[in-house]
């Protein structure tokens, strides 16, 4: 979605309209070979679409019409008739790919996908889609379905594991004693933090169902010894005295009341000298292509939220006792928004 997909002077304009309002063929035939596992199964190089339709028990030649699909926009390759084998783009729907998309597109297309069903009255009514389909809030649903809680955490997880090295090439964490990640889910990059900051010590702060799966891979990663697992509700307290106080992807889940309740927390809580730290798309102006902008219609539609623009962040960052004192992006297209308490 980063790519500008405007009309060109190679592109006729009803080509690109067709090519924009069929999006979903694409964004679901990659959703169904996700949940296949297809690009697990091709981790032993090309298989013949017989073979794979064995493995999925699904219907070969409707398989082999998905493949044939994907293939023509580069998720896989077929090397010879009826064999397909993976590209640089399906190696990262393989599960045992360290910044695996596999879950992510498994969430985008199940439950978050039936709420763009609904778009159109989020967009009359300013209410969210979600609540409307499912009748419970997104992250209620969450903590009810722990099939569905495991594949956003693992999406997230995964998502994270492309944006913390573009976070840690911008911003140096060295200078912190302790970062406190709020929010942070599995913990990922809050354990990229650790790794390249041997000094550096962490506190995850999560629901408490969230800490739960968080330990296993604390664990795993060795870091156990230097990073404390809290659960508990950012509406309420989060852990006190962080020399950094970390949020990645958080605030644009909430409307400005919530999120300015959310940042008082932090503020009561954070060190005299700390620093807050929010990792968020910020929107581009203007006509510029911009993914954040696209991702502010999916908050609006899944939770509630909303992307922001520079000033928005300044003016909710000040509303809460904060100062923005810089706004350093990144490489992944998200931006490290900075801020000093007042």
């Amino acid at each position: 979605m980063t790519q500008d997909i405007r009309e060109t002077s190679a592109t006729p304009p009803q080509v690109a309209l067709l090519q924009m309002m069929t999006g979903y063929w694409v964004s679901q035939s990659i959703y169904v070979a996700a949940k296949l596992g297809i690009a697990d199964l091709l981790g032993g190089g090309p298989r013949h679409y017989e073979s794979l339709a064995g493995a999925t028990q699904t219907h070969a030649s409707s398989l082999y019409r998905l493949l044939r699909a994907l293939a023509s926009v580069g998720v896989f390759r077929e090397t010879e008739p009826g064999c397909f084998d993976v590209t640089p783009t399906a190696a990262l729907l393989q599960s045992t790919n360290a910044e695996s998309m596999r879950a992510l597109a498994v969430m985008y297309c199940e439950e978050q996908y039936r709420a763009w069903s609904d778009m159109l009255t989020s967009v009359q009514t300013g209410q969210t889609a979600f609540e409307r389909v499912f009748g419970t809030t997104y992250f209620t649903h969450l903590a009810q379905h722990p099939e569905s809680n495991e594949t956003f955490n693992q999406a997230m997880t995964g998502w994270s594991a492309q944006l913390d090295h573009a976070v840690l090439a911008a911003y140096d964490f060295s200078r912190f004693a302790t970062v406190v990640d709020v929010g942070g889910g599995y913990g990922r990059l809050l354990t990229s933090i650790l790794h390249a900051h041997p000094v550096v010590r962490g506190v995850l702060f999560d629901q408490p169902h969230v800490i739960a799966g968080a330990s296993e891979l604390l664990r795993a990663a060795g870091l156990d010894g230097r990073c404390e697992l809290v659960g508990g509700d950012f509406f309420v307290e989060v852990p006190r005295n962080g020399d950094a106080c970390c949020m990645s992807q958080i605030v644009h889940d909430w409307n400005d009341d919530r999120s300015v309740a959310i940042l008082k927390i932090c503020r009561r809580a954070i060190a005299p000298a700390g620093r807050l730290l929010l990792v968020e798309m910020v929107i581009a102006p203007a006509n510029n292509p911009d993914f954040g902008k696209f991702l502010d219609l999916h908050m609006l539609a899944l939770v509630g939220g909303r992307e922001r623009t520079q000033s928005d962040y300044r003016d909710l960052l000040a509303e809460a006792g904060f100062q923005v004192t810089c706004v350093v992006p990144t490489a992944a297209g998200a931006s490290i928004v900075e801020a000093v308490p007042v």
